[in-house]
């Protein structure tokens, strides 16, 4: 196993030349936030729609469980942050396995406001032919998330640590047990090392 530099930009043409070749239409860009899965899901929307598919953005913090369900065992507990936090039912249901073979056809684009905990109301809406959902979140693999392609930016327990603000230090145990128990670097699909986001590299097996 060896790591290839690459810039963002080469990066991007990368993953969405990998979803164009196998046809994947549920896409999630996985990892802690300070490596900002949302920049790279972001930046593969317009690629992907140049090329043809249609993209919908949808973000994992837009389909967290009601607070007291995510908190029933308080505000900072790592596991609960781990297994309780994502309603992927909802996220299955509502988009993934919508949008999927044999699915409804409609998707929601977004379920609940994390900082308000109250319902969206978002409409449903239409899914194109060749729609690519593209997904971003944290501690998201092993989920049970109906996906196609998965990206995980990786990050060295020591910068996770240098990269966690202190008020955010109670989060690293759920990451430790996310890396023991799913190991991300294993079952994802695409590997970026990405502990100096100036400077990230692709695992290439």
């Amino acid at each position: 196993m060896r790591v290839q530099p690459v810039t963002e930009d080469v990066l991007v043409t990368r993953v969405v030349e990998r979803v164009l070749a196998t046809g994947a239409r549920r896409l999630v860009v996985d990892g802690h936030p300070a490596a900002r899965p949302e920049r790279l899901a972001d930046a593969l929307a317009e690629p992907l729609r140049t090329a043809g598919r249609p993209v919908a953005r949808v973000r994992v913090r837009d389909f967290l469980r009601p607070r007291s369900l995510r908190l029933e065992h308080g505000a900072h507990d790592p596991d609960s942050l781990l297994d309780a936090w994502i309603d992927t039912s909802a996220l299955n249901r509502e988009v993934l396995v919508a949008v999927g073979p044999g699915g409804t056809g409609r998707y929601l684009p977004t379920l609940r406001d994390p900082d308000t905990d109250r319902s969206t109301r978002a409409a449903y809406v239409a899914a194109p032919p060749g729609l690519v959902v593209v997904l971003d979140g944290a501690l998201t693999l092993g989920r049970g998330l109906d996906v196609d392609l998965s990206v995980h930016l990786a990050l060295r327990e020591d910068t996770l640590r240098r990269v966690t603000p202190p008020a955010d230090a109670w989060t690293l145990p759920a990451y430790e047990r996310y890396a023991a128990e799913t190991s991300p670097e294993a079952v994802a699909d695409i590997v970026v090392r990405a502990d100096d986001p100036r400077h990230l590299a692709v695992v290439v097996s």
